[in-house]
């Protein structure tokens, strides 16, 4: 029987979950694929109505923008990881009862942001460089340079302020009905080899669904995942581990990804030789963009091999 590919979108609102599956098709295979793919559109879960079918996705990886000015959109789209952290901070420490963080807010913000920064750099040397990391190879800047307490006060404030479905996800009892409407997808594919797809909280939705269902799967694959990030492990339900059923596992994220803060899974989820850990460049505005992930070789080949017959 032909493969199948689920789609699992992530933070913030989208377009009609017609339009949006075929947005993921054209970026990854050149074409709406029909029936052999489905998107887990669990976008209704947070939000009553999807947004306009022209209008840019202002959620993707950014801040929550739906009610902001365009200016706002377009500043979103271009502003510097380091600036936006910076300025997500400052704003949330105006509110009650955050001003203090862990009583260590400017140090820590200012390591953050140095850290960004460094980042930034790191990776468009390798983009100019034009020769992509091994997978698996150890990357110079992975882990935050904070203390843990720091970091997790660090993270769980960037998260409630700028990546608000993570927070209902992990923290706002929204996890279930998002769980559920990713079984449900699944649920209603049978058949031939599966593809699962995941990007940024949906990867997050995924592999927890893939644990507990244990599925057999012949790729997952994700892309601008938080995965690697010791306060996201510390909350999922089972400890980091390739899901039973998982027979490969690929890995892409851009060194300048704010949301794929740590970029390797193999040290975590084992058995390792199941994982690839691929550095791609996504010159999307912040990086994160999931057209952008979408239209890599590296993303985009073992998937069509898969397709093709030849995986």
């Amino acid at each position: 029987m032909r493969p199948r590919v689920v789609y699992v979108h992530g933070n913030g609102n989208k377009v009609r979950a017609e339009l949006l599956k075929s947005q993921w098709d054209t970026a990854l295979f050149g074409r709406d694929m029909a029936e052999a793919s489905r998107m887990a559109y669990w976008a209704p879960v947070r939000y009553p109505e999807p947004l306009p079918d022209l209008r840019p996705d202002p959620l993707d990886g950014r801040t929550e923008l739906i009610e902001e000015s365009p200016a706002a959109v377009d500043r979103a789209a271009t502003e510097p990881p380091e600036d936006f952290v910076a300025r997500t901070l400052g704003e949330a420490r105006l509110d009650a009862g955050e001003i203090a963080l862990e009583g260590r807010a400017g140090a820590d913000e200012s390591a953050l942001v140095d850290w960004l920064r460094k980042m930034t750099y790191l990776a468009d040397t390798l983009a100019q460089a034009g020769e992509p990391e091994e997978p698996g190879a150890e990357l110079p800047l992975e882990a935050l340079p904070l203390r843990r307490s720091g970091r997790t006060a660090v993270f769980r404030l960037l998260v409630k302020h700028a990546f608000k479905d993570v927070h209902a996800y992990f923290f706002g009892g929204a996890g279930p009905a998002m769980r559920e409407v990713v079984k449900e997808t699944l649920a209603g594919v049978d058949g031939g080899p599966l593809v699962v797809v995941g990007h940024s909280l949906g990867t997050i939705l995924a592999y927890e669904v893939l644990m507990e269902l244990g599925r057999e799967v012949e790729l997952l694959v994700t892309v601008g995942s938080p995965l690697a990030i010791t306060e996201v492990q510390d909350h999922l339900a089972r400890p980091p581990a390739v899901p039973a059923g998982v027979a490969a596992w690929h890995n892409a994220s851009d060194l300048r990804d704010l949301v794929a803060l740590d970029h390797t899974l193999r040290p975590e989820y084992a058995p390792q030789e199941r994982v690839t850990d691929l550095l791609v460049t996504n010159d999307s505005g912040n990086h994160h963009g999931i057209s952008e992930y979408l239209s890599q070789h590296e993303v985009r080949a073992p998937v069509q091999r898969i397709f093709d017959g030849t995986g």
